[in-house]
């Protein structure tokens, strides 16, 4: 399939993304990149300084919403793309309206009980909407233990295992590698290609 096939399949596909932050913000640009037709992403938080050693921002934005600031970023890649941002704190009764278009949603989530809530939701909203989810990819190294496991429409991205902490900070390279994981995977869902 050539890169103008795939850009063609890709224009009419939706995916919603659920965080901007280190996974959310650079999974959008992956997608941004690959001709998605739309991508619609919610936020509530602002950048920090801290943030910039994973996030797809600049020490310019620091203080911006991310919402804000991510789509800029986004259509500083490509022009043309359609990227509808929501400034929102995520909840169960809003998760349905915004998502509600989407073929395939992103969860880029840093905490566990939001990751849960996330996923509860679109389980019992959407029971056969495919869902892509970030889990463990924290420090260093260990490139090898990242992979991709399905179970039913669920898509887990990561270790599984290795959670953020004080000594287990997350930084660029494996959250990126998560990230692009995450991706990756939306585009085998919107192609139709089989995933193991």
């Amino acid at each position: 399939m050539t890169f103008a096939e795939i850009k063609a399949i890709l224009a009419s596909k939706t995916v919603g993304i659920a965080g901007a932050g280190g996974l959310g913000s650079n999974c959008a640009s992956a997608l941004v990149r690959t001709g998605i037709g739309k991508i619609i992403i919610a936020d509530f938080d602002i950048i920090e300084e801290s943030n910039l050693n994973r996030q797809f921002y600049f020490k310019t934005q620091i203080g911006m919403k991310k919402a804000i600031a991510i789509k800029e970023n986004l259509l500083f890649i490509n022009p043309d793309a359609q990227i509808e941002n929501h400034d929102t704190f995520l909840t169960p009764e809003n998760i349905p309206e915004i998502f509600n278009n989407c073929d395939v949603i992103v969860e880029a989530f840093d905490k566990a009980d939001q990751k849960q809530m996330l996923i509860e939701t679109v389980l019992s909203v959407w029971p056969e909407k495919p869902l892509v989810i970030g889990l463990g990819m924290a420090g260093f190294g260990n490139s090898n233990t990242l992979k991709m496991h399905q179970s039913g429409k669920l898509y887990i991205c990561g270790d599984e295992h290795t959670e953020i902490s004080e000594d287990l900070p997350p930084i660029a390279p494996r959250v990126g590698m998560v990230a692009n994981m995450q991706a990756n995977t939306v585009l085998e869902i919107l192609l139709n290609k089989e995933i193991d």
